[in-house]
């Protein structure tokens, strides 16, 4: 009656093995490393390298605990922070520019778990330590940038109508395209609504002036913030995995504020800088009428130029351009550093089927002009090279050369490989937890469940006995099912995941109590022990089932509609669930038909 066949058992003993085996990485804790790898992809992190760093940490006497090569990374482990700042600062110094060295943590765990896919869990920022940023964006430069691109799409699709227009006005409010007369304006109006269908026009003439004003509705101004912020969160996740951070935390806070966390990162102004740029590049024509850059430079820059600083091996020098944008940096497939035809830093740009085909047209009809590639950043533009255009150029393959190091070359590639920002965002709060805080939060947490869980233990043992017994085996079960899931999911544990456990064995021991109350309640009806064991199983679980369903529900509910520590929170709770259904049925049953089952004769129940 109450004996489990051989493969019930087995499938008991197989759960308990697998959930030794993913939990006990979770035990060995992380090691202060440092992380070499290559500045460009050409740049190859090998054997040689392994050797040339160990030969290096030898002569300056700080020995690795552990050195190995991951992908094109070679990864040091060293005993302490102390050596490991030390190593950094070493390493830097005697690889030079060619190689990025950063500061890292790695597991500890032994190769054989390793080899078996074993992996610790992620620790969030409140137990692993690291930085928070909180960054808003500038909607009214999203705003201005679609207006800058809806200038250049009216200039380009009325020079390929062959319709004479005269100036195109960007203002705060909308676009002002002036034409010569009223058939102009119609002919004008007819390939602007074809061209841009989301574009309200309004049509103005006074006193022999013609022109049309070009406006967003509110519904593509709402889309333009939205889609605003969507773009800022994917370029952000673009420069984070750059950087190599473990599971970072990017989501939207408000209406144009983005939340980032970088778990374990311990170079924070490197962190900082790279998020916080907005590098992104434009091509504009320069004006080469020297009398014009004459009057520019004392003070009176004509209408529709702009006078900016040019990178030059000799120094800075000023350049007149047109404000007018032919090309942004949203056309950008692909950034990479390398070098030019003369061997300096240079960036290698893949452009977009949109891109190839402006570039290809504007270098075409500018033939013996100069044109400027203009690096934007944090609102400030600088000439980076201004080449004279020599002929058309098709592909879409663009080169950006001048006076940069290999490291600017290296950080303008990672800015414009990640994307173009949709518009600027400033820090507006940044808050670093340290690795010490983070272990104190760890070991409360962790203190916290284990009086828990002794707590529930003795009250178990002391009110049900022998059943209590076999209930605080299965909890402990469940806890390191839940540990093991965690692990092989490669979750993100938070302090709330760490109160979602806490939570859990509360939930856990009480499908235990409803089973053994319902045994009492068989034996004091009258019931030999072997019935009442399988009445009260059997009768409890409807109880169970019902229960930690509509819990689930809830758990899925703040699942999908939660955020941030909220869904943290629910991830564990929800899997929590799963595993107590499991150790305080199936496993705990198992004990009691291990105690009673095989008895012939019970007389009665420690229950």
């Amino acid at each position: 009656m109450n004996r489990y066949p051989l493969w019930k058992y087995l499938i008991i003993l197989a759960a308990l093995a697998l959930g030794l085996v993913y939990s006990v990485p979770n035990l060995y804790g992380e090691s202060p490393a440092v992380q070499i790898s290559g500045a460009r992809s050409s740049i190859k992190v090998d054997n040689a390298v392994m050797g040339k760093v160990e030969q290096l940490l030898s002569t300056a006497k700080l020995p690795p605990t552990g050195l190995f090569l991951e992908g094109n990374s070679l990864k040091v482990r060293f005993k302490d922070v102390e050596t490991q700042l030390k190593a950094k600062t070493l390493i830097q110094e005697s690889m030079g520019e060619n190689y990025v060295v950063a500061l890292n943590l790695l597991p500890n765990t032994p190769p054989w778990l390793t080899a078996l896919g074993a992996h610790p869990m992620f620790l969030g920022l409140d137990l692993r330590g690291g930085v928070h940023f909180l960054l808003e964006i500038d909607m009214k430069a999203a705003v201005d940038k679609a207006f800058e691109r809806i200038a250049g799409d009216v200039r380009r699709e009325l020079k390929d109508k062959k319709i004479r227009a005269g100036a195109i006005k960007r203002g705060t409010n909308g676009v002002e395209v002036q034409l010569r007369d009223a058939e102009t304006l119609r002919a004008a109006r007819s390939a602007i609504e074809k061209a841009l269908p989301a574009v309200q026009i309004a049509e103005q003439s006074s006193g022999g002036n013609f022109s049309l004003k070009l406006t967003l509705t509110e519904t593509e101004l709402f889309r333009i913030k939205t889609d605003a912020v969507k773009q800022n969160i994917a370029t952000l996740h673009n420069r984070v995995n750059e950087l190599g951070t473990t599971e970072p935390v990017i989501q939207q806070q408000g209406v144009e504020r983005i939340v980032v966390q970088l778990p374990g990162v311990q170079d924070t102004a490197r962190a900082k800088d790279i998020l916080g740029r907005t590098a992104t590049l434009e091509v504009r024509m320069v004006e080469d009428d020297q009398s014009k850059l004459a009057e520019a430079l004392n003070g009176n820059v004509p209408a529709g130029y702009e006078l900016m600083d040019e990178l030059d091996p000799r120094g800075n020098r000023r350049i007149l351009v047109k404000r007018d944008v032919e090309l942004t940096g949203e056309n950008i497939n692909d950034a990479q550093a390398g070098f030019d035809d003369h061997n300096q830093p240079a960036v290698h740009i893949n452009l977009d089927g949109g891109g190839a085909n402006i570039f290809r047209q504007l270098t075409a009809e500018n033939v013996g002009k100069r044109m400027a590639m203009i690096l934007v950043e944090k609102g400030k533009g600088q000439v980076v090279t201004a080449p004279v255009i020599r002929g058309e150029i098709g592909g879409g393959r663009v080169q950006i050369s001048g006076s940069m190091t290999t490291a600017d070359a290296n950080d303008t590639a990672l800015l414009l490989r990640a994307g173009s920002l949709a518009a600027p965002m400033e820090i507006v709060e940044e808050r670093t937890i340290g690795p010490s805080l983070g272990r104190e939060n760890i070991e409360k947490g962790f203190n916290s469940t284990l009086y828990g869980f002794a707590a529930i233990v003795v009250f178990m043992v002391i009110y049900y006995r022998v059943f209590g017994v076999t209930a605080s085996i299965a909890l402990a079960a469940n806890v390191l099912f839940l540990i093991a899931l965690l692990s092989m999911l490669q979750a993100t544990l938070t302090l709330p995941g760490i109160a979602a456990i806490a939570l859990t064995l509360g939930m856990a021991i009480d499908s235990n109590v409803l089973i053994n109350e319902r045994i009492r309640e068989e034996v004091r009806n009258g019931s030999p022990p072997q019935t009442a064991i399988k009445a009260g199983y059997e009768h409890a679980w409807a109880t169970i089932l019902d229960s930690n369903i509509t819990t689930l529900i809830a758990g899925v509910a703040l699942l999908i509609f939660g955020s941030g520590a909220v869904r943290g929170f629910a991830v564990v709770h929800c899997l929590g669930i799963l595993t107590s259904m499991f150790s305080a049925v199936v496993v705990s049953r198992g004990l009691v038909n291990l105690i009673y089952g095989y008895r012939r004769k019970v007389s009665k129940l420690a229950v």
